[in-house]
């Protein structure tokens, strides 16, 4: 996946305003690139766990549908725990196509920032391709 360092600076930034609970957002782009990101309300409202309003991801995937953009992947934090996907992240890893980022702020001044493809249970390592310009 490839994120331009401006777009995870946000992601940050989302994700430490919304501690001590987790913070989720969407990712859109094409070709793996991700060109916009949508942050979310975590109706949990929870350290341990996030759930998207419902009524915005609908507003959202319509948009990037009239983007003609794709669904990339979902980010969320994990406020004091490593960034790798818990249990119920992978019980929740609904999108095989979907790139899951999880953004760890055990260490509050260097966020760890790891993304995963989830497919039946089974968890990969991505790659995270930060970029000083976007295509």
């Amino acid at each position: 996946m490839q994120i331009s360092e401006l777009f995870l600076h946000q992601i940050i930034h989302h994700v430490k305003i919304e501690y001590p609970n987790e913070a989720c957002g969407i990712l859109a782009g094409t070709d793996n690139a991700v060109l916009k990101v949508y942050q979310m309300t975590n109706v949990n409202n929870s350290p341990d766990s996030y759930f998207m309003a419902p009524t915005e991801q609908l507003r959202v995937m319509k948009d990037i549908r009239q983007l003609n953009y794709e669904f990339i992947g979902i980010y969320h934090s994990h406020p004091n725990t490593g960034a790798y996907p818990s249990k119920r992240d992978v019980d929740m890893a609904y999108y095989p196509e979907a790139v899951y980022v999880i953004i760890s702020l055990k260490d509050w001044e260097k966020p760890d920032v790891k993304a995963f493809r989830i497919i039946d249970g089974k968890i990969k390592e991505e790659r995270v391709n930060a970029v000083t310009k976007q295509k």
